[in-house]
């Protein structure tokens, strides 16, 4: 019969969903969001062995560089297990849950025996790349939401041909946290009205959003600024008498994965109202999907109608309207800056 004072416990504990795994390893920290609905009872089984401290000594034995990592065996607690037995144990402990969760980037899956149906267990895969091949054949439960550089580091330890490490990379400790917001989610309008200094090679602009303009794609500007997503960030194009172009994914210096990965997403195209993009207006920059700009704006450098009622204008630059100036001196190949000129910092005023 359950107690008083677990009852009360249960009541306060704060719903899956609204919950991360913190895995603190040897090599950094990585963060898994859970599926409850795709697979519940490996969700309350891997959250029981977390809180029991389960893991907390073990490692990933098995690694592929920039592909998998395999880790979770009690067995590797002990330093004396010998080598042909890393990856045998914590297996045959439950049964599958297959769904429609696809092996890709950052999905954690749960490892089984090979033609030994529900035998699933305490180990776990995390996929640093799409594996289709194993879609339906694994039960996928979570997935990594931070920390994507040290699952890059523990896939390139050491390791044989066939993937074998050759000394296990440590799990230090996992731990449940509150899964974290993501930025202005929930801000009205007149939140959103903000002063924000970016800051370039060439210099630092201030810019006002105007989220009357374009709500939605103020609040992601915002967003990716408060998160820092922007910071590290290239400008790849230089139209000039056109546009500077900048933020786009792939164009960080260094790694490409950020914490902040997470909330980026295609927003909706906001045409409305009779804005026009005249020199030092901000807008999104998208595909020829209307709704599909994610992170990569652009400033206006000479009055363009062509782009009126047709890119989501939500921003204007009240300071340093000369930085566009240094841009438009830059020596370019066709559109592509011949140096590297990136954001450097982003600040909310």
């Amino acid at each position: 019969m359950w107690t008083l004072a677990l009852i009360v416990a249960l009541a306060q504990a704060p719903a899956t969903q609204d919950i991360e795994v913190v895995v603190e390893t040897e090599a950094g920290s990585f963060r898994i969001e859970l599926y409850p609905d795709k697979a519940p009872k490996h969700v309350e089984f891997f959250l029981d062995l977390v809180r029991k401290n389960y893991y907390n000594g073990s490692g990933f034995h098995r690694v592929y560089a920039n592909a998998l990592i395999q880790g979770g065996d009690p067995l590797l607690k002990d330093p004396q297990t010998p080598k042909n037995l890393f990856g045998t144990g914590g297996l045959k402990l439950q049964k599958a849950e297959f769904s429609d969760l696809k092996h890709e980037k950052g999905v954690v899956s749960t490892v089984s025996i090979p033609n030994m149906p529900d035998s699933d267990g305490a180990q776990f895969f995390v996929c640093l790349a799409p594996q289709p091949s194993l879609d339906g054949k694994y039960s996928a439960f979570g997935r990594v939401t931070e920390g994507f550089e040290v699952l890059e580091k523990i896939s390139n330890i050491p390791a044989s041909t066939e993937g074998m490490a050759e000394k296990p990379l440590k799990i230090l400790k996992t731990s449940i946290d509150k899964k974290k917001t993501e930025p202005f989610l929930d801000a009205r309008l007149e939140e959103l009205k903000r002063i924000v200094r970016i800051e370039t090679t060439l210099g630092a602009v201030r810019v006002e959003t105007h989220p009357e303009w374009a709500i939605e794609n103020a609040r992601n500007f915002l967003k990716l600024a408060q998160s820092g997503w922007y910071e590290g960030q290239g400008f790849h194009r230089i139209a000039k008498g056109f546009v500077v172009q900048g933020g786009s994914e792939g164009y960080r210096q260094g790694t490409q994965a950020h914490r902040a990965d997470r909330w980026v997403h295609p927003v909706k195209g906001e045409f409305g109202g009779d804005v026009k993009h005249t020199r030092g207006i901000l807008s999104m920059a998208r595909t020829e999907d209307p709704n599909s700009a994610t992170t990569s704006f652009f400033f206006v450098l000479a009055p363009s109608p062509h782009l009126d009622g047709q890119y989501s204008a939500f921003a204007k630059i009240i300071e340093g309207l000369e930085v566009l100036e240094a841009f438009e001196k830059e020596e370019v190949d066709g559109e592509t800056p011949k140096r590297r000129l990136e954001i450097r910092k982003v600040v909310i005023e």
